[in-house]
């Protein structure tokens, strides 16, 4: 199945093939195309439920990797084991090599020391975590919940783009948020505990927080994109599914 289609095959072509389909249809195609070629992440956040129910009716044989950084908040914990329940996914759960309490012991509070600091961090709980995911899957395209409407550097995103060796998808670039929100309520799709409490993106404890009259991008380690842009063996990383 992989053998369909190969590198060769440039990401604008593989943009106007998906573009005139609906989301659904888009990942169906794309596992039809690349099969076993295919991953997705999630961090089960606020938006997370769309995506991961799209692949549960479309394609529910594609790994979604979750890297678990130990630092989640207890809803985030909770949410996920309900849609687990709910949904027919091929969940992976990834964690850090080093526990959260022994990280502390060692290094202290990382996400609050400087840029040395938070690099180690993010390398510790996931970017050395994510990229242990994708070289046991063996997938080298990404699938991602990425939406142009989330930021203003996103607007001029195609469907599918390379990024280093890793060549990713994006299913419902196009959504806006009224589309995302219309979807969630026509399937039923329980919402992230938080959500109703200001939080437009989730990550870790520590370093999240409600939005308060300020671009969504800056809710997370002070606007650093250690979330939404991880430097990876295999390019950068993106955990909104």
């Amino acid at each position: 199945m992989s053998s369909v289609i190969t590198h060769d095959v440039k990401t604008a072509e593989m943009s106007a093939m998906l573009s005139p389909l609906r989301a659904g249809e888009r990942i169906s195609l794309l596992y039809e195309m690349l099969g076993d070629r295919l991953v997705a992440t999630t961090s089960f956040g606020i938006q997370a439920a769309v995506m991961l129910h799209l692949i549960h009716k479309h394609a529910p044989r594609i790994p979604v990797v979750f890297i678990d950084t130990g630092f989640l908040f207890p809803e985030t914990y909770c949410y996920a084991e309900e849609l687990m329940a709910r949904l027919d996914l091929d969940l992976r759960i990834y964690q850090p090599m080093v526990s959260a309490a022994r990280m502390q012991a060692l290094w202290g509070k990382l996400w609050e020391q400087d840029k040395a600091g938070t690099d180690r961090y993010a390398m510790l709980t996931k970017i050395e975590p994510l990229n242990r995911a994708l070289r046991d899957t063996g997938a080298d395209v990404w699938l991602s919940g990425l939406r142009r409407s989330q930021s203003n550097t996103r607007v001029g995103r195609p469907l599918v783009e390379q990024q280093k060796k890793t060549l990713k998808a994006y299913p419902i670039l196009d959504w806006a948020d009224a589309e995302v929100e219309n979807y969630m309520q026509q399937q039923g799709l329980p919402r992230h505990p938080l959500a109703t409490m200001g939080y437009v993106t989730m990550g870790d404890w520590h370093s999240t927080s409600p939005v308060a009259g300020r671009d969504a991008s800056a809710t997370r380690f002070n606007g650093q994109k250690y979330e939404c842009g991880l430097h990876l063996d295999s390019g950068s990383a993106d955990f909104q599914i």
